[in-house]
């Protein structure tokens, strides 16, 4: 699986940490920056390239992580095939692919512990979507909008 990594200051010092994370768990993974710590960087210079090339089909799935994660979720979100969420609990972070097709975790790198982020990050990853007809019937729904 080919995982996407991105961050801007907020969420920097997290995603330092997550990146050798995964691919200390094997995964191949793509850093879209930021490459080093800059408090004057923004969010979708980041963000947004990452859900384009997962939009595209070059990743798996991504993570996101700003400050808060809020901005990093709205960004991706605008994206045609992005499914981002802001996720902070483990229910979530595996029911939101399992139903929902959510390929783009977000994390607040201000908010979210090292442990549990990587707690967040296993669920999200290790989950599938389970192609239900009711799940694959409100995402067309949401497919439309995008539209």
């Amino acid at each position: 699986m080919k995982i996407g990594i991105a961050s801007d200051h907020g969420g920097y010092e997290l995603k330092e940490i997550i990146h050798p994370f995964l691919t200390g768990l094997g995964y191949e993974v793509k850093d879209f920056g930021a490459f080093q710590l800059n408090d004057g960087d923004d969010y979708p210079d980041y963000v947004v390239p990452m859900g384009r090339a997962l939009a595209e089909g070059e990743l798996d799935r991504a993570i996101a992580i700003c400050g808060s994660g809020v901005g990093a979720c709205v960004a991706a979100n605008k994206i045609s095939g992005v499914r981002a969420a802001l996720i902070n609990d483990h229910f979530s972070a595996h029911q939101g692919v399992e139903d929902d097709n959510l390929n783009m975790l977000c994390l607040g790198g201000r908010v979210t512990g090292y442990m549990a982020a990587q707690e967040l990050v296993t669920a999200f990853l290790n989950a599938r979507f389970t192609g239900a007809e009711r799940h694959l019937r409100r995402l067309q729904k949401v497919h439309l909008l995008e539209k």
